[in-house]
């Protein structure tokens, strides 16, 4: 006899527990299924949670949950080879009683999460691959077949948080895979160092943390960036960029950030640590405009398989999670009402979406992603040596007439892009930002 259930969630990240939380709370029998050793042993991201998308789900999510330092300052950087040209902001009325933002280990905050998950009622198999989704004649998906003895399980709906490269909605031609643009390849490491140690060499106290990231040609003309973020005894230290720039460019992810780790602004900051742990994970980057359907009969997909991140604002998780979130409210309306999981009557998932600020933002910048891959060269490269060439013109006092610095600094501004490549840089980047 195949065992059915309420609903099946593929995936045990933050949008595939989010709705398998949510949907067992409720009082759904739901089956999550995780392809890993455990939830979160896929998942390397050294990362920025945000505390309203998690209240939302868990009101009280701070008792117990594994989380790392909060953080009270954001530097941005833009880098050349001997430099870095920044701004921050540093607040002390992100030092409150409920922190906003959050550095957390996803290993860790994953088996928290799943556990949450587990105790609300949901049944969760690890080591279990979903191979292919089941349809019946009228062409709803009506369940899965996993690598298991006995491996198809029936449900009214299956949620697809498998994932960017997930298979599953591709091989059914549900969504088409990801494409070469649209995709970073980020790699990270671990360097452990003593809470006092980071405490000093980032001026913080306590819990409070700091994240920078920065952008220039630390990707050698790539469009991406790197990121320290400060965890309690360790710093997550990473850079990522698009698949098809790694492709065209022959650059390697490991040589990026092995540069990146040498760059004189960063290596004092991870001087005597210990490396633990070296990763890598794919990315959503296209935006809005990559955003694929979202349901269809007996099927939602959620989190990165919807490319739902916001790269501008480095946003994932908390669209992750806000998207479970809708996904297992519409499912559970759907349910209560007596209604057939049908496309029109799960469509509640997607116009929730689009009524938050999650479509609000990406649509907002939906133009960016190709404008960024298309320029890639200039944003990453010519404009950060321009820039550091600026700066240091600026302040360097060697007798030169002040007025003779400023037209040196115009002048080679002109002469890399010419005034009508920059008028135009400029007019099509605010264009984007709009």
């Amino acid at each position: 006899m195949v065992e059915k259930f309420d609903c099946i969630v593929v995936g045990a990240g933050m949008s595939g527990n989010a709705a398998a939380y949510i949907l067992a709370k409720r009082g759904l029998s739901v089956l999550q299924l995780e392809r890993g050793e455990y939830s979160g042993s896929k998942n390397v991201q050294g990362a920025i949670m945000y505390a309203d998308m998690l209240e939302a789900i868990i009101p009280d999510f701070r008792e117990d949950a594994p989380l790392e330092r909060h953080l009270i300052e954001q530097r941005f950087w833009m880098m050349n080879e001997a430099s870095h040209t920044g701004m921050h902001y540093r607040s002390d009325a992100f030092n409150e009683p409920r922190p906003n933002r959050y550095t957390i280990l996803r290993s860790q905050f994953d088996k928290w999460f799943s556990r949450k998950v587990r105790e609300a009622g949901a049944l969760v198999l690890t080591e279990t691959t979903a191979l292919e989704l089941i349809f019946d004649a009228y062409g709803a998906c009506v369940g899965v077949r996993t690598d298991r003895e006995g491996g198809v399980v029936h449900a009214d709906v299956v949620v697809l948080a498998e994932g960017v490269n997930g298979l599953l909605g591709s091989r059914a031609g549900l969504r088409a895979p990801p494409k070469a643009d649209h995709v970073a390849l980020a790699v990270k490491e671990m360097h452990f160092l003593p809470a006092e140690t980071i405490e000093a060499r980032f001026n913080v106290h306590g819990d409070e943390g700091v994240v920078i990231e920065a952008v220039g040609t630390i990707s050698r003309g790539m469009t991406g960036m790197g990121f320290v973020y400060t965890n309690k005894e360790c710093l997550s230290v990473g850079i990522g960029c698009l698949v098809s720039d790694f492709a065209r460019s022959g650059e390697t992810p490991h040589g990026l950030l092995e540069a990146f780790k040498a760059h004189p602004s960063i290596k004092p900051l991870i001087e005597g640590s210990e490396v633990k742990e070296y990763a890598a994970h794919l990315i959503p980057e296209g935006g809005y405009k990559a955003v694929p359907q979202l349901c269809g009969d007996g099927w939602v997909v959620v989190g990165d398989a919807a490319q739902l991140n916001n790269a501008i604002h480095r946003e994932g998780s908390n669209l992750a999670m806000t998207s479970g979130r809708f996904a297992a409210e519409a499912i559970f309306q759907v349910k209560s009402r007596r209604e057939t999981m049908t496309k029109d009557n799960l469509a509640r998932y997607p116009k929730a979406l689009e009524d938050s600020f999650v479509m609000k933002d990406l649509r907002k910048y939906r133009d960016m992603p190709a404008l960024l891959h298309t320029n890639s060269r200039n944003f990453f490269l010519t404009y950060p040596e321009l820039v550091a060439k600026a700066m240091e013109n600026f302040l360097r006092v060697d007798g030169t007439p002040k007025r003779e610095k400023e037209a040196k600094t115009f002048a080679s501004f002109r002469k890399a892009r010419g005034w009508t490549g920059l008028f135009g840089d400029t007019f099509k980047l605010a264009r984007a930002w709009r």
